[in-house]
């Protein structure tokens, strides 16, 4: 017998190859239990959604998009053709909408950047060390340093005004956050530090109203991030 829809991966995402001669209803149910059944495989896929095998209307590409999104955790970027174009601009898009989560995923380093040292991250960077001053860091995530930050740190680097600093001990020279920066000696609307407090203790770096605001890491805190 044959299957009313069959799920195939594509290197963008999904290809749906789809019986044309099932009822649509049907092919609409079968859709949704192969999506039920294999949730934990595809969770929180940002895929491209392509099509095989039927001609498919507007209203029941939207009928299917709205299946999956009903029965799965699967983001769906766009919506692939045969033509070429159009699959490099849906594969820009996914690669751009991967950019844009890059807090969500890190890197480790361990050791002491000194004086002139530079390190950059695509994602987020957890570093078990210090920072000393002289030393930059530079993340398009988070920046959690797990010893002191005495130098620059520059997190959401392609732009995320979300992202933050975090330390062991907050001492640094400059934090930047997005467009925001934020210097130990300034007081302009931009760059000012609010809160700021010489503590020993985990504090971290966040943007508020335009400017960076350093205060005590509390669980209350964390979970707001």
């Amino acid at each position: 017998m044959t299957q009313p829809v069959i799920l195939k991966s594509n290197p963008h995402g999904i290809n749906l190859i789809l019986d044309s001669n099932c009822s649509f209803s049907d092919l609409l149910d079968d859709l949704a239990k192969k999506l039920h059944d294999s949730d934990k495989f595809f969770r929180n896929a940002r895929i491209a959604l392509s099509f095989e095998g039927r001609e498919l209307s507007q209203e029941e590409q939207l009928q299917i998009m709205d299946v999956i999104t009903d029965n799965s955790s699967i983001e769906i970027v766009c919506v692939l053709d045969r033509d070429e174009q159009t699959a490099a601009y849906c594969a820009d898009k996914i690669r751009a909408f991967d950019d844009e989560q890059t807090g969500r995923s890190g890197q480790f380093y361990k050791g002491t950047l000194r004086n002139g040292q530079v390190l950059e991250c695509e994602t987020s960077l957890v570093i078990l060390g210090d920072v000393n001053p002289g030393a930059k860091v530079i993340a398009k995530g988070n920046i959690v340093v797990l010893g002191s930050l005495k130098g620059n740190a520059y997190a959401g680097a392609a732009g995320n005004p979300h992202a933050f600093v975090a330390a062991l001990d907050m001492d640094p020279v400059q934090i930047k956050i997005g467009n925001v920066i934020g210097r130990s000696s300034d007081c302009g609307p931009l760059s000012a530090i609010k809160n700021r407090k010489r503590n020993m203790e985990p504090q971290i770096a966040v943007v508020e109203e335009d400017s960076i605001l350093i205060e005590p890491i509390t669980k209350g805190l964390l979970n707001n991030i």
